[in-house]
């Protein structure tokens, strides 16, 4: 008749079994944390990689949202521009004033429109009365016969080659010449934003805007690389 105790041998053999190995334990325990460690060590390494990169494109991404703002200060101030032209042709065909009287005192005359009939006619829109580059929003008015529009006239020659480009329009053609005497070719040397001359109001005739500030541009108007050389004007175009 067979058995079925389990003998001896097989109690050695579970004894075996379950009896745990120290050095083994100390071993694995070491090596977890031996992986913990060069797992922290590779995040901090690519933390460290991330970081110099985004130092590295702070001044790139700067430099590109300047020139954004750049792209629509221009095409605001191209329209400021077009709405002092449509303003005077107004004021000449209509009112029968010309020269400075002809011209506007304020931004918010051409926001308001010209009259026709018994409604006023939009001819500048109210986005494009603020300027980008401002952070109150405010153009600064460049008054005819003045020195930041001599300065500016000087850089559209010195860009065209030192030739004084005509102005299109016929009303403002007649009185170009008072508005902005003649300047000497630069021959080379522009002048733009030297002046020292201070000619921005809060009212009196303006013949174009500019951002103002003292700032270097990304782009260049007319060759022009600093803000305050910037005039938007319907003259010289």
């Amino acid at each position: 008749m067979m058995s079925h105790r389990v003998g001896p041998h097989h109690k050695m053999w579970a004894m075996r079994r379950q009896t745990s190995n120290p050095s083994i334990t100390r071993e694995g325990g070491l090596a977890r944390h031996s992986e913990a460690g060069y797992m922290l060590v590779a995040l901090l390494a690519l933390m460290t990689v991330l970081a110099l990169f985004a130092l590295a494109a702070a001044p790139n991404l700067r430099q590109q949202a300047l020139r954004e703002r750049e792209i629509e200060t221009i095409f605001r101030g191209e329209e400021v521009a077009d709405a002092i032209r449509l303003y005077y042709s107004y004021q000449v065909t209509q009112r029968n004033l010309s020269g400075d009287n002809g011209l506007p005192t304020s931004i918010d005359q051409l926001v308001e429109g010209i009259p026709r009939n018994t409604k006023k006619v939009q001819i500048i829109r109210p986005s494009a009365a603020r300027n980008p580059l401002s952070d109150s929003g405010d153009w600064s008015l460049v008054r005819p016969h003045s020195a930041p529009l001599a300065d500016f006239q000087s850089s559209v020659m010195l860009f065209a080659g030192n030739v004084r480009p005509p102005t299109s329009d016929p009303q403002l053609k007649a009185v170009e010449l008072l508005m902005a005497p003649p300047v000497l070719p630069t021959l080379g040397l522009s002048t733009a934003g030297l002046s020292s001359s201070n000619d921005d109001d809060s009212t009196g005739p303006f013949i174009g805007v500019s951002p103002g500030g003292s700032s270097k541009s990304v782009l260049n108007y007319y060759g022009i690389d600093r803000h305050d050389g910037w005039v938007f004007t319907p003259l010289f175009r």
